[in-house]
């Protein structure tokens, strides 16, 4: 470095006052291309952008250029530039007071637990009501009758079924942002209205309307899907196939009406037995979401449904499901004990081949409320 190049340096730290003088002179000579970096090697970034140092060792100054870009004068411009050229995150709100925090089921539960959910306890309907013969065989063919000690729990759910999405929420948000991550592996948050929910299986751009009969238990069960380790590899699983550029179905859509299904099973009863053996409700009910999720990619996968086919396959799961619960648990236990021993998977040994592809919005999608009811005790009704 010349002695030009080091009065130059020199005169502009005196000048602003803010950085401490390097080198009561020139330094010795040394390699061209290192000495101005070692110069200012003790100054902060901040400080050599404030008083454009950076630029003054990128370009030319009274007379001189360096012959070769010193790679970590470039490294820290480039950083720079990134910060300058991030904008704040513009259209719908973000999801949460803090980006990025994911959410446990468990955390979103006790939220459910500590708020007043007395209005949406009147609304809910905790048992089927039957009449006539119906009645009389229920009463003498049917499974028991849920313990007392556990209705509060059961209606705890129910209830937590009529609750809608709120987007102003924080814990609402939280719990759209921990799905969407999850199922995306994406690391930064994302709109809460926008199109990527459609990539996730949801019909429109807004998740809010898709809840219709299973409310904010709907995403409370993927919560469940997505945040438990084992688990985890089922929704990913199931994730894929329904992106098969066959068979490709809604994934949060064909979610909902699982959950539906799983609603309509715990007010008919079809848990008690169940429930009352473990003494817990939520679990259970937890569990048979997942089996029944897990039973319909099986038979999707395993018998080349595709979206044509949703309405029946959803039915023929529905009267499996309510039938034979405790069959339909065991083959969730068979599957996650395999995923402990990293040997399970649910789509078979070719796990779901075939390319992928994005979700068609052209796709005709039945649910179980767009069925006709099939028997007297309108069991299609939620």
């Amino acid at each position: 470095m010349n002695e030009n190049s080091c009065s130059f340096h020199n005169e502009k730290e005196l000048r602003d006052g803010q950085v401490e003088s390097v080198s009561a002179g020139c330094p010795p000579p040394c390699d061209e291309d290192n000495s101005a970096l070692l110069a200012f090697r003790g100054i902060p970034i901040s400080e050599l952008k404030n008083h454009g140092i950076l630029q003054a060792l990128t370009a030319e100054v009274n007379g001189w250029e360096p012959a070769v870009m010193n790679t970590e004068v470039l490294r820290a411009q480039e950083e720079w530039e990134a910060v300058d050229s991030i904008q704040p995150e513009t259209g719908s709100r973000a999801s949460s007071d803090q980006p990025g925090q994911l959410i446990s089921f468990s955390e979103a539960l006790q939220h459910f637990q500590t708020v007043d959910l007395s209005s949406f306890k009147k609304r809910i309907q905790p048992t089927i009501r039957r009449t006539g013969l119906a009645a009389l065989r229920h009463c003498l063919f049917g499974p028991p009758k849920l313990h007392q000690g556990l209705r509060e729990e059961r209606d705890l759910v129910l209830s937590i079924a009529q609750c809608g999405l709120d987007s102003q929420d924080p814990m609402h948000g939280r719990v759209l942002q921990t799905i969407y991550k999850k199922l995306t592996g994406s690391k930064f948050d994302c709109a809460l209205h926008g199109d990527h929910w459609e990539d996730l299986g949801f019909q429109g751009t807004n998740p809010a309307t898709d809840l219709r009969g299973a409310g904010f238990l709907a995403l409370l069960h993927l919560l469940y899907l997505v945040m438990d380790s084992k688990t985890l590899l089922m929704a990913q699983e199931i994730f894929r196939l329904s992106r098969h550029h066959i068979q490709q179905f809604p994934f949060c859509l064909m979610s909902v009406n699982i959950t539906r299904i799983t609603i309509q099973a715990l007010r008919e009863e079809c848990l008690s037995r169940e429930c009352n053996r473990q003494q817990k409700v939520i679990p259970v009910v937890n569990s048979f979401y997942a089996a029944a999720f897990l039973r319909l990619a099986h038979v999707w996968r395993t018998q080349h449904k595709t979206i044509s086919d949703s309405g029946f396959v959803l039915r023929d799961l529905e009267v499996l499901a309510k039938k034979s619960p405790r069959r339909l648990l065991k083959t969730l236990e068979i599957y996650l004990a395999g995923v402990s021993k990293g040997q399970a998977s649910l789509l078979g040994a070719r796990k779901c081949a075939g390319p992928q592809a994005p979700p068609s919005k052209d796709l005709t999608f039945t649910g179980v409320c767009d069925l006709p009811p099939h028997s007297s005790e309108g069991t299609w009704l939620i």
